[in-house]
């Protein structure tokens, strides 16, 4: 990559195969967004519960599935649904994998 400067304003020259990638993984984040039925992103939005929670609920997975599909202990997932912990960055896209959905979708609350 490199920096370039037009009229004062910095740009980012990025290869074409890394900009491929990065628009077709926002591509891909947007249609999953996207498939999610508005009840889903309504409980979301109001915070009735952990994103998380709304979410595996809706995928039909249990608290086990979704932790090993995360790598990661059903206590340290339990512990983020129920607001105990926050979830670190790397958990956290780890959960937005197994679900299907954008990582910011997880950090609504």
């Amino acid at each position: 990559m490199d920096l370039l400067h037009i009229d004062g304003k910095p740009y980012v020259l990025v290869p074409m195969q890394e900009y491929r990638k990065l628009t077709n993984r926002v591509d891909e984040d947007a249609a999953a967004d996207a498939a999610l039925p508005d009840d889903v992103l309504n409980a979301i939005a109001a915070r009735t519960d952990h994103p998380v929670k709304i979410l595996r609920r809706f995928r039909k997975m249990t608290q086990v599935d979704l932790a090993k599909m995360a790598d990661m202990s059903r206590a340290y997932l339990t512990e983020i649904e129920t607001g105990r912990k926050q979830g670190s960055i790397r958990a956290m896209r780890q959960l937005a994998d197994a679900l299907k959905v954008n990582p910011g979708l997880l950090l609504a609350q």
